[in-house]
């Protein structure tokens, strides 16, 4: 595997919201996550691309779940594999069963086994009144950040092996809620208390679950859904939003050895924003 500390994507740090930094021209790759397999959804852009990368500098053969941009899943398999490691992409809504025994059986084909679950996909739709939140928009959120999140991760237990990772993206917004992001935060909340329900539910299965509770991060997701990106990330100490490439090595922290006593805990990458829990 290559352990070279030039980034096959970005080779500059990125001026701030002109493009996500996916992973750090001097992140040196370690090892830490040799010959895992890891399965990530929302893999494709933003900070699950980020998570992709480093497992694959890491060590790590991949496997992303994306529901359509075919352009921005290509180019991670692109960049995992240009690390070395083999990169599965996995097309469909993931809120449906026929799709997630797709992906399973796969994964059964090609690996036999699991040893890390990255729970990332998720959407907003941000409303400055809780009157323009409309039954569809609560549905689809609750369903695709939360529902699905819950039936992936049951459908993939019989995959984990003794040892396995499960990592969960919540948010901040889940501590200090959000006034344009209500069902959104909401859902956010209910992933953290899974992530603590979860881990002692599989604890004896010596199965550990984390998660990461990132602040503002420039992803292609919030330049799709926020009007004013000048003034995104400035209410938290450092003053700015962060890159996917600050939020990913959390994850590689909480896939590897390194954090083989930790489980039910939450990592907040948020710029300094203080927030309980």
């Amino acid at each position: 595997m290559k352990t070279q500390n030039k980034s096959e994507s970005k080779s500059k740090v990125p001026k701030e919201g002109v493009f996500p930094e996916i992973i750090r021209e001097n992140y040196i790759g370690s090892q830490k996550l040799s010959g895992k397999k890891a399965l990530i959804s929302g893999g494709d852009s933003g900070i699950g691309q980020a998570v992709a990368v480093h497992f694959a500098r890491e060590g790590a053969d991949i496997a992303i779940i994306y529901k359509e941009n075919d352009k921005d899943a290509k180019e991670t398999k692109k960049l995992v594999e240009k690390e070395g490691p083999k990169c599965i992409l996995l097309k469909g809504d993931i809120s449906m069963k026929t799709f997630r025994t797709e992906c399973l059986n796969k994964i059964r084909k090609e690996w036999k086994g699991l040893d890390i679950l990255v729970n990332n996909a998720g959407v907003q739709f941000p409303k400055n009144k809780i009157e323009n939140i409309s039954d569809k928009q609560i549905q689809q959120t609750f369903n695709i950040n939360i529902i699905s999140m819950i039936a992936l991760t049951r459908d993939c237990i019989s995959l984990l092996k003794k040892g396995g990772r499960i990592i969960c993206t919540t948010s901040v917004t889940a501590y200090r809620g959000s006034d344009h992001l209500i069902d959104y935060s909401s859902t956010k909340g209910a992933i953290t208390t899974f992530i603590r329900s979860l881990a002692v539910n599989l604890a004896e299965r010596k199965i550990l679950v984390n998660g990461v509770a990132p602040g503002p991060i420039w992803t292609p997701l919030v330049k799709e859904t926020f009007e004013n990106l000048s003034t995104f990330g400035k209410d938290n100490p450092l003053k700015r939003a962060g890159q996917p490439s600050e939020v990913a090595p959390a994850y590689v922290f909480l896939a590897s050895e390194d954090s083989s006593f930790i489980t039910g805990e939450i990592i907040h990458v948020n710029g300094g924003d203080f927030v309980g829990g």
